[in-house]
């Protein structure tokens, strides 16, 4: 006792207490590991992993996903908007569906100049950074919801998460979508004015006017953008598997998006011919009831094919509408560090 309280007071330990503090590799190995794994654990990640705060930060929020689809669905707009006057003159009126593709543009620029193909081009904009940016922005978030995100998730969980991205987009893009196919479908030489047509829009029908047809445009959005995402991702896995590309190679990116557009157009044909009827119909008239009793007018008085009119002008819409977009989208995800859908 006496050598212990003597060692002690010149501080250091006592023979027996040193021996005791002497631990074998055995021992130092488990301190060492499990100091390891407290860290691990206090710092919110895995061995070998990045920390899940560092991983958040470096990742872009879903307003800038938004964003990114935006930016790609008004560029592209800007040089596909032609081909969607011409469809929606050939969806409206059976004079232009007589006349086909080339001739609805011979009678278009001849009769009200080159610039009438570009009609509406505005509310386009608008109804893209609307519209379009929240169904391509918002596919990854709900992919998440639906339990699409993993590489096997089946095609039907893909297809419920674009439609849900869809469906909210079209609500969103509603009014744009009424004002655009109103200013595509005036005859004449003079340009219509989207405010012009906006005020004569509230002054006709009220608020409610912006969304006339807002239930065949969300079962619209629904189909379209289901379809569009699933098979885009669904034919992306097909490439890679069959070619060996990666998926940010743009081979695979355009290959899968051709594939998407001409499935796009298969399904989508009929809801988009009730669209354009519904929210073409006159200011002071109401020809059709809802999306129901349009189909079944146009069903019953004109023939089921009539859904399909104006097919080649819809795919040569959608197939380059759909390469550019999600090219475009893709690349700037690239830019912004986020990996390939």
């Amino acid at each position: 006792r006496t050598a212990t309280r003597t060692a002690q007071r010149n501080g250091r330990p006592h023979k027996k207490h040193r021996n005791s503090l002497i631990t074998s590799p055995i021992t130092h190995h488990t301190h060492h590991t499990a100091l390891t794994h407290i860290y691990h654990t206090m710092s919110l990640t895995a061995p070998n992993q990045r920390p899940v705060l560092a991983t958040a930060a470096g990742s872009p929020g879903l307003l800038q996903q938004v964003g990114m689809a935006g930016t790609a669905a008004v560029i592209t707009v800007s040089f596909i908007h032609p081909i969607d006057v011409v469809k929606t003159r050939i969806q409206i009126s059976s004079e232009y569906g007589k006349l086909g593709m080339s001739g609805t543009v011979s009678k278009i620029t001849g009769e009200e100049g080159v610039l009438a193909l570009w009609k509406g081009v505005n509310a386009a904009w608008l109804r893209e950074a609307s519209y379009t940016s929240l169904r391509l922005g918002l596919y990854e978030p709900m992919k998440v919801v639906f339990g699409a995100s993993d590489k096997n998730a089946p095609f039907y969980k893909k297809f419920a998460a674009g439609s849900a991205a869809g469906a909210l987009g079209s609500i969103a893009g509603n009014p744009f979508d009424v004002l655009k196919t109103k200013m595509m479908a005036s005859s004449g030489k003079e340009v219509p004015s989207m405010v012009k047509t906006a005020k004569d829009l509230l002054a006709m029908q009220g608020v409610g006017g912006f969304y006339r047809g807002i239930d065949s445009n969300i079962a619209r959005a629904m189909v379209l953008n289901g379809t569009k995402m699933a098979c885009y991702d669904q034919a992306k896995g097909y490439v890679v598997d069959m070619t060996g590309w990666s998926k940010t190679s743009l081979l695979t990116q355009f290959f899968s998006a051709v594939s998407a557009g001409f499935f796009m157009t298969c399904t989508v044909s009929p809801f988009d011919m009730v669209r354009t009827r519904l929210m073409n119909q006159p200011s002071d008239a109401k020809i059709y009831n809802n999306a129901v009793d349009c189909m079944v007018k146009i069903a019953t008085q004109e023939g089921p094919l009539t859904f399909w009119r104006g097919f080649l002008p819809i795919w040569s819409r959608f197939a380059p509408t759909t390469t550019l977009q999600l090219i475009i989208f893709e690349q700037l995800r690239g830019l912004m560090g986020m990996e390939s859908m």
